[in-house]
């Protein structure tokens, strides 16, 4: 079952694809491309990030540093990304999704204020038209806003994880009602708190997950809904986990995206060359498949966008379950052996093991 496989047009990976107005050049992402397709995975390209020139850097150079690459278009270069937009679309014509932008970097430089939601919508709305020029069959999705959240409950968004920012729904709301058009939409998030905090445990924050996408699904309908990203540990450093435990946290996340009603979520693999590397899904030096891509790869085969899921409910609530007509998902959450009946079969499973079953 292939895998959705996602690259931005410039960082990430490749380099500059405009270093001087007009002069396009391809060579990193070709290569990405190719390599894309050699794995047999489905391409999907960020819209992002954009040439120094268009920021109000000098033609013919690149600046790497973070701030640098972060930066937004300015809005009298707005025209100019479309068009490089457009020419990316055009190029790789079997590529069938696009996301425009990335965590609304440059237009939200100070997260204790509004987004800059205005620029960037019309930003989306202008690749958009671009895009669609060349590609009407293109798949063009926003705004990849991170949903980030607080303890307490500040906004109309909580739950016992905590409240989402509501300059977040604010600035999603006006998005929605401005933009052109839209394919999918496209949102990122973790469930940890902005202050590193799992509420009220580690497996009980990933309702965010669900929370969020059905928040989603009320305002846009059946459109698919898409998580760029998704993540479930605190990035701070300061929470080490077994492997095991750490495997069990990222399947109850993904059976509560899918339980939610997302189309697609897309996983960060972690960054090494060589040892260990918790959450990796390939073994560094060679690629033999871990754990984690085999969870996310049986994931994908039994639970893909659009699968039906029947409602079936664990005897043992500390066992989580996911179910569809031919396979069960079944994750224990506690640190001991647990034994759970579902749909009259009983399942013994060992300390945060994740069990696949038919049925």
């Amino acid at each position: 079952m292939p895998m959705l496989q996602n690259q931005h047009i410039m960082g990430f990976g490749v380099g500059n694809p405009e270093e001087n107005p007009g002069e396009f050049r391809f060579d990193d992402l070709d290569d990405r491309m190719r390599l894309m397709d050699q794995s047999g995975g489905l391409p999907v390209l960020t819209l992002c990030c954009a040439p120094d020139w268009m920021k109000g850097g000098p033609a013919g150079q690149t600046s790497w540093e973070k701030e640098h690459l972060e930066a937004a278009p300015e809005p009298k270069h707005f025209d100019d990304f479309a068009k490089l937009a457009a020419a990316v679309a055009k190029r790789y014509d079997h590529v069938k999704y696009f996301m425009v932008w990335n965590e609304l970097k440059g237009f939200w430089p100070d997260h204790k204020q509004p987004p800059d939601i205005k620029g960037y919508t019309e930003l989306y709305n202008k690749v958009w038209d671009a895009v669609k020029a060349v590609r009407p069959d293109a798949k063009i999705g926003g705004p990849y806003i991170g949903v980030n959240s607080n303890p307490g409950e500040g906004s109309e968004l909580k739950g016992e994880w905590g409240s989402v920012d509501q300059l977040v729904l604010d600035a999603f709301d006006y998005w929605w009602k401005q933009k052109k058009g839209a394919d999918f939409v496209v949102v990122d998030g973790a469930s940890p708190t902005d202050d590193h905090q799992l509420l009220p445990d580690a497996f009980g924050a990933t309702a965010k997950f669900r929370d969020v996408t059905a928040w989603m699904r009320k305002r846009t309908g059946d459109m698919p809904i898409w998580w760029s990203e998704w993540y479930f540990q605190p990035e701070d450093g300061s929470t080490q986990w077994p492997e095991q435990m750490r495997l069990a946290v990222q399947a109850v996340s993904m059976i509560e995206l899918a339980a939610g009603g997302a189309s697609t979520a897309l996983y960060w693999n972690p960054e090494t060359k060589s040892g260990a590397c918790p959450g990796c899904m390939w073994k560094p030096e060679d690629g033999t498949a871990l754990a984690t891509g085999k969870l996310v790869s049986e994931f994908v085969k039994w639970f893909p966008a659009g699968a039906r899921l029947e409602k079936v409910a664990s005897s043992d609530k500390s066992v989580r379950v996911l179910a569809q007509k031919d396979k069960l998902l079944l994750v224990n959450t506690t640190d001991g052996d647990a034994t759970t009946t579902v749909d009259g079969k009983e399942f013994a499973l060992k300390a945060y093991e994740v069990k696949w079953s038919d049925r």
